[in-house]
């Protein structure tokens, strides 16, 4: 039950997103917002680990600028993965990065 209410968190999270974040569009409605949101769970929960982890020295070197960076291109990737999502170029996917990991993290403390 934890699990599905997370995940509808992440929803409204990336719903928020989109609404709030110019440049950052979704074509398709409710259901590529669910797509987009399963992706950005997948992304958090087994790509970025793995990356972090690769790019742990660069990450040390900018005293953690680079996660910041590391979380937008993995925001604007999403766009290639899931059809109907756009992102406008670099400044809103640093916005739309940031924007959807507050609300996560926002959501994710309340529940």
């Amino acid at each position: 039950m934890h699990l599905v209410l997370k995940f509808l968190g992440t929803v409204a999270a990336v719903y928020l997103t989109v609404s709030l974040v110019p440049g950052v569009d979704i074509l398709g409605g409710w259901m590529t917002i669910l797509i987009v949101a399963l992706v950005w769970s997948v992304i958090v929960m087994v790509i970025r680990p793995v990356l972090r982890v690769l790019t742990f020295p660069i990450t040390l070197i900018t005293f953690g600028l680079f996660s910041i960076v590391l979380n937008a291109f993995l925001f604007y990737a999403m766009q290639w993965v899931v059809p109907g999502f756009t992102v406008g170029g670099i400044i809103p996917a640093l916005l739309g990065a940031f924007v959807l990991s507050l609300f996560t993290w926002l959501i994710d403390k309340v529940l």
